[in-house]
Formats: structure tokens, C-alpha cells, sequence
């Protein structure tokens, strides 16, 4: 008999590791179908809210914001790319790539939480920055987004060019950082149970096992 679960998922679209846990998690889920059936609710948080229009390099700003070497930020995007490949998610990172702005990205999937479509929605999104390399920032990339995630491109436009759910994004943040979040991804199972970071699928599967039989 299985378990019925929800999985409270608090991420930026911008961090590697959220895509790399996203896909872990995907595949933890079909390995623990037979102990656990979920349902994947997706929650936005900010890493660089105040990242301007164009992004960052992506070297320059680890740089910046934790003091990496170029060696260690080449180092870390090895790794980043190897991680993900293991989870079965296409990272295409180098030194070129860079670091955008999310809050657009975040009120659309508002939107389409809305529809029904979120999950799909964040899967595209993650394409279009860590496998194609698109700028979240960009309106167009976004409705692209949108209309490979099966939503509807003239309402996700019409969503994009007003302030639509920016409220909301907001609100939500500030309470996932009220309940001490301060990284992502942050995982919660349930609602009794926290989860940090992109783990390998083995140990995400020896996690919702264990929460399944024994909650």
C-alpha cells in the first residue's frame, strides 16, 4: 500500500543544484513508487534578487559572492555537470554561461501552478537555463518556456508584461526565509520532514522510504 505525500519543493530556477535535486528527486519518486505516490508542490525563493538585467558571468559572479578562484569555479562546475548527468538531467554549464535574474520566472510559474502545468513549466525552465543556456530574464525565453511546458503563450505574455502574482512571489518568499530557509533546494516532506539539497537519487530513495514506513 502506498503513502501519500506532499512534497513542498522551495527553490530558485537560477541554482544548478536545484535542478540536479529536482531530477534526483523525479527519480527517487519512480524507484519508491511501489511505498510512496507524491504530489510535487513547487515554492520560489530568490538567490539574486538584485541581479540586473543581462545577468552575470557565471565565473565572475562566484567569484563575487563566495571568493572562488577560477580553478575552483571550474572545478565546481565539474562537478555540477557530472551530479546532474547521474541524475539524468543535461547540464551544459561553462565558464560563458551566466546568472539571470528570477523573479519573472518565479510569477510565471505562479501562473502555472494555477493551470495545473507547474511541474511542467519548471522542467522547461531548467532546459532553457542549464541545458540551453537562455537568459530567464528574457521574456521571450520565458514564453518558450511556457509553450513547451503546454501553456497557453498569449496568457503567459499577458502575465509577463504586468505585475501579475509579483505579490504573491513575494509573500512567499519572505515566508519560506521566516521559517528559517536559507538555502535551496530546501526539500519538506509533509511538512515534517527538511530536506537540504540536490542529494544523489540513491539517498533521496533511502529518505522517502524510510519517511514512508516509518510516519
Amino acid at each position: 500500500m502506498t503513502k501519500h505525500i506532499k512534497i513542498d519543493f522551495i527553490s530558485d530556477v537560477t541554482c544548478p543544484w536545484c535542478a540536479i535535486g529536482l531530477a534526483g528527486l523525479k527519480r527517487a519518486l519512480q524507484n519508491s513508487a511501489d511505498v510512496i505516490d507524491a504530489e510535487i508542490v513547487f515554492h520560489p525563493y530568490e538567490l539574486n534578487p538584485t541581479m540586473p538585467s543581462g545577468g552575470q558571468n557565471i565565473v565572475e559572479h562566484v567569484a563575487e559572492k563566495y571568493g572562488a578562484t577560477r580553478a575552483q569555479s571550474d572545478a565546481n562546475r565539474s562537478v555540477l555537470v557530472a551530479r546532474a548527468a547521474d541524475a539524468g538531467f543535461d547540464m551544459a554549464i561553462d565558464e560563458n554561461s551566466r546568472i539571470y535574474n528570477s523573479f519573472d520566472a518565479h510569477r510565471l510559474l505562479h501562473w502555472a501552478k494555477l493551470q495545473g502545468r507547474q511541474m511542467q513549466l519548471k522542467n522547461a525552465l531548467f532546459i532553457a537555463n542549464f541545458t540551453n543556456n537562455r537568459d530567464l530574464g528574457d521574456h521571450a525565453v520565458l514564453v518558450q518556456a511556457a509553450a513547451a511546458a503546454g501553456l497557453d503563450v498569449s496568457e503567459a505574455r499577458m502575465v509577463l508584461e504586468s505585475d501579475q502574482y509579483a505579490a504573491e512571489v513575494r509573500s512567499e518568499v519572505d515566508y519560506w526565509k521566516s521559517r528559517g530557509i536559507r538555502s535551496v533546494p530546501s526539500i519538506i516532506l509533509d511538512g515534517r520532514q527538511l530536506i537540504s539539497g540536490g542529494l544523489p537519487v540513491k539517498e533521496f530513495g533511502e529518505i522517502l522510504r524510510t519517511f514512508a514506513t516509518e510516519t
